[in-house]
């Protein structure tokens, strides 16, 4: 899925356009039992309570895409009888109404979810009229293509809200608030099937961590049947590790600072795009053979590469280069520039000793205080 079309199902869950027909929750304790369990129409719900819950759902359909939100595909033998996308396929088509197959999926994230405070499985079924579009993409409002049936999942952290003190008007006295069980924002969610090309995938899921690198990797292969991708650290760690290996001693900020804004520069370019920009082994030479490496050096990236990542892997360019920074370390000193002007910075040698040299083209400003460019020269 790309953003456009998860940006369409997330105004699936909103009042105007709330396609939510059935809720089911499953409110589940720290030893891993079952505290309660209900099951409704959602139509039934109070307007302020049904907010609540698609602000949830929401929540479940955001994050960074190829980072946060990951569209997987079942392996073949998952929809086979008995298969992982075989039975969310019965679930969905149960409208949520077969307590046999609820018990059995509540059981089933209970089994392996490995989460051990108090959590909210939050299920919904919904269904979706998507509207046709016309040769110019307006939609038209009175064409429907299909109707999208699907169920979105959330796992939602129960916490315990902060002490402090409240105003309780009947006795007009600030007292010690009590502490309530609060459903949090979803660690955890999955849309099942995707909206793949503005209509049904059966083949895929999208899938949300709110932290990429606690994705659950066991948790989603025994529940989904899908093999993740490489986190995003990882992808970044190995990334790094490879270029490490790569330059060896040959290292020089010059090199790297050009592979930095090779890779900005085609962030930029394909910002646009409904999906994340990606590379494969044979496009990241490319991108270092720009960048000045040469052949013996590329030839030993391809090398490390394959024993890092695998040669069939695909990097994220937003997980292995940070866009919005470039930072210049050593033991004793950081330095952060602008990622569009790295330029700034060059490495010079005095007297056989090596320097960072930036230049100072306008102000300087230390501890808060501001220093004018030409009052520093002077004392020079």
């Amino acid at each position: 899925m790309n953003k456009s079309e998860i940006s369409e199902i997330k105004k699936n869950f909103t009042e105007k356009g709330c396609a939510v027909s059935r809720i089911c929750t499953c409110y589940v304790g720290g030893e891993k039992n079952k505290i309660s369990q209900t099951s409704q129409s959602f139509g039934t719900l109070p307007e302020a309570e049904a907010g609540r819950y698609l602000q949830l759902f929401r929540k479940g359909l955001s994050g960074a895409l190829g980072k946060n939100t990951l569209t997987l595909e079942f392996p073949l033998e998952s929809e086979f009888q008995d298969g992982a996308q075989k039975f969310l396929l019965d679930l969905r088509d149960s409208h949520l109404q077969d307590e046999e197959l609820l018990e059995k999926f509540y059981d089933k994230i209970i089994a392996g979810y490995p989460y051990t405070q108090n959590y909210l499985i939050l299920l919904a079924d919904c269904n979706y009229d998507v509207p046709g579009r016309g040769s110019d993409l307006i939609e038209l409002t009175d064409a429907s293509d299909e109707v999208y049936h699907y169920i979105l999942c959330c796992l939602c952290p129960v916490v315990l809200s902060k002490p402090g003190l409240t105003y309780a008007p009947a006795e007009n006295l600030f007292m010690d608030r009590i502490c309530d069980w609060v459903v949090d924002a979803p660690a955890h969610a999955f849309l099942f099937p995707a909206f793949t090309d503005r209509s049904t995938d059966l083949h895929s899921c999208l899938y949300f961590t709110k932290n990429s690198e606690n994705a659950f990797e066991d948790f989603v292969f025994d529940l989904l049947g899908c093999t993740m991708p490489i986190t995003a650290g990882v992808q970044k760690e190995a990334f790094q590790s490879i270029l490490q290996e790569t330059l060896g001693e040959d290292g020089s900020l010059e090199v790297v600072k050009n592979i930095h804004d090779t890779l900005c520069d085609m962030m930029e370019e394909h910002k646009e795009d409904p999906v994340p920009l990606t590379f494969d082994k044979r496009e990241v030479v490319n991108v270092l053979a720009k960048s000045g490496l040469e052949a013996p050096q590329l030839d030993s990236f391809e090398k490390h590469f394959d024993e890092a990542v695998g040669s069939e892997a695909r990097l994220v360019a937003s997980n292995i280069t940070p866009s919005r920074s470039f930072e210049v370390k050593t033991p004793d000193v950081v330095i952060k520039v602008n990622p569009e002007r790295s330029d700034l910075v060059e490495t010079t040698s005095i007297d056989g000793r090596v320097y960072l040299l930036i230049e100072v083209t306008d102000q300087i400003e230390v501890n808060g205080i501001r220093l004018t460019a030409e009052a520093e020269e002077t004392k020079t």
